[in-house]
């Protein structure tokens, strides 16, 4: 049985608060995993240092030498074949797989890797030249987005491989479609920053909406006061869900007409692939990351604001044939490049030729 090495500075898979960067570890372990790999999460140290604070990055250095030093004793011998880390960036550097793989002469790639060479002065300074260098020893790196191979390309280092892996739902199928018919949807998390910020430009647009319409919104978090004020001038139109598990949230695309998020700074959202998955039509704002997962078409620009969100979404609420067949069509996207067989046959045909070396 082939082992795998994988670690997520930024947040491990066990992480007991969801957000996409943990659903996207786990789903990284099930494809790889898939072909009968053991994928073994070998460390749970977080790294991510959000605030610029360079005495909290001396010590988070400090605890992943102890780490390095663990590592190369606890997998020496145990016939590991491969180090995967995921999300390795300026304010999550990988300061345990570069130096790990060189003690034990592993081959070592990453997955969703960003490079960011603005941040190599100021408050990141070190652990923007970390994640740098961790980038520079990686053999392959698997990028999700077009925005993300601009830099990678631009400072790659000799020999490296930059390989396309689209972004991808855990299932081998899709799921039932939904017919289109019932409320629109939305589904975020409710925290400051880009989030109450995708909210914001939400509720401006269902100000601009006429007829009868409803939204339901399926999230939760520490910023949900502040979501509730922004919809309150909606009433009833608007019902709030809480937060979902998987299967109450695949019950709510089935019973919805659409899916509405604006997107502001997501890498790229998982709620898109999962809408399109269930056959709804897609309103969003013409973002980096976010088209990489959006059926080809015409959506608003960020600074076209929230008539233009609002304009799509009433062409859609006023044509159910619309909806369907723009639905279908994110069905067929989906199931041909962004399920997890697609993954897996990715990932174990850009990493056969460096198992193949080593062995």
């Amino acid at each position: 049985m082939t082992r795998i090495a994988f670690y997520a500075p930024m947040k491990p898979p066990g992480d007991p608060i969801p957000s996409g960067d943990r659903e996207m570890a786990r789903n990284l372990i099930a494809a790889i995993g898939a072909t009968g790999a053991d994928v073994e999460v070998v460390s749970e140290l977080k790294l991510h240092e959000k605030a610029g604070d360079p005495a909290r990055q001396a010590e988070l250095r400090r605890a992943a030498a102890v780490e390095v030093a663990r590592l190369t004793g606890t997998l020496a011998g145990r016939d590991i074949a491969l180090w995967v880390t995921y999300h390795n960036y300026y304010k999550a550097p990988d300061l345990i797989g570069p130096a790990t793989c060189a003690a034990l002469g592993l081959p070592y790639v990453q997955i969703e890797s960003t490079r960011a060479r603005k941040r190599l002065t100021g408050p990141w300074t070190d652990f923007a030249r970390a994640a740098e260098a961790a980038c520079d020893a990686a053999r392959v790196i698997f990028y999700l987005t077009a925005n993300d191979l601009i830099t990678l390309d631009r400072h790659k280092a000799p020999g490296q491989r930059l390989i396309h892996l689209p972004p991808f739902l855990p299932a081998e199928t899709l799921p039932p479609a939904a017919d289109c018919s019932g409320p629109m949807l939305t589904a975020g998390m409710m925290r400051a920053g880009d989030k109450l910020a995708s909210y914001e430009i939400l509720a401006q647009t269902l100000a601009h909406l006429t007829g009868d319409w409803r939204l339901d919104i399926a999230g939760d978090g520490p910023a949900r006061a502040e979501v509730e004020a922004l919809m309150a001038p909606f009433g009833a139109r608007v019902r709030f869900l809480g937060q979902l598990d998987r299967a109450a949230l695949a019950r709510a695309y089935q019973r919805a007409s659409l899916f509405v998020w604006p997107g502001v700074n997501e890498a790229f959202g998982m709620v898109y692939l999962e809408a399109q998955a269930a056959g709804l039509p897609v309103v969003a704002q013409d973002r980096p990351g976010v088209r990489d997962v959006l059926l080809p078409g015409d959506y608003p620009a960020p600074e076209d604001g929230a008539p233009a969100l609002a304009a799509q979404i009433s062409t859609l609420l006023a044509d159910p044939g619309l909806r369907r067949d723009c639905g279908a069509q994110g069905r067929t996207m989906i199931a041909r490049a962004h399920l997890r067989a697609a993954a897996t046959e990715r990932f174990w045909s850009a990493v056969a030729p460096l198992l193949e070396s080593a062995a």
